[in-house]
């Protein structure tokens, strides 16, 4: 059974982060990862990656990523603290500040803070995708492979689905 100490531990860890997520939970991988492999240890560098890869596979929402970790932790009482955790604060946040948009009328501001995150949440996604392949990648062959599959994605057109094929393969085959 698991400590009420430790689902405090997963609600004020994720409840806080929920508030710093511009751009969603894919944003704030970085500090996912910070929060449940450096700072906690509640999960290896192989786990976390695992648990985004099973999150992103999965049906819904990109936020089950903290569900996962607060399963890892908790079992389901962690993963309910996580994910309610990580959407209540954000969903009470974005209620508020849309009932203020409505009431700024013509003004300004609204756009101006909106074109503002716009970068912020870019350079959040980059850093996401850096520490997952910092994360993931163990040999030299994964760094490589990490390398060409990103280029490939923002050089071409070919479908994700391709490349996602193509490493499975090479990974299967024992290259990687």
């Amino acid at each position: 059974m698991t400590g009420i100490g430790t689902l405090i531990s997963i609600a004020a860890a994720f409840g806080w982060l929920s508030l710093f997520a511009v751009g969603g939970a894919a944003a704030a991988i970085p500090e996912i990862h910070r929060i449940a492999v450096d700072l906690n240890h509640w999960m290896t560098d192989s786990q976390f990656a695992d648990a985004f890869a099973i999150a992103q596979l999965s049906p819904g929402p990109n936020v089950l990523i903290v569900s996962l970790v607060g399963y890892h932790v908790a079992g389901i009482a962690g993963a309910l603290v996580a994910t309610l955790a990580m959407c209540v604060p954000t969903a009470a946040m974005a209620y508020t500040v849309s009932r203020l948009l409505t009431r700024a009328g013509d003004s300004p501001w609204p756009a101006l803070v909106q074109a503002a995150l716009v970068p912020l949440s870019i350079g959040l996604m980059a850093a996401s995708g850096l520490v997952l392949a910092f994360a993931a990648d163990g040999s030299a062959a994964a760094v490589a492979l990490t390398l060409i599959v990103a280029v490939l994605a923002a050089a071409t057109s070919l479908n994700p689905v391709w490349l996602l094929v193509a490493g499975g393969i090479l990974g299967l085959i024992g290259w990687i």
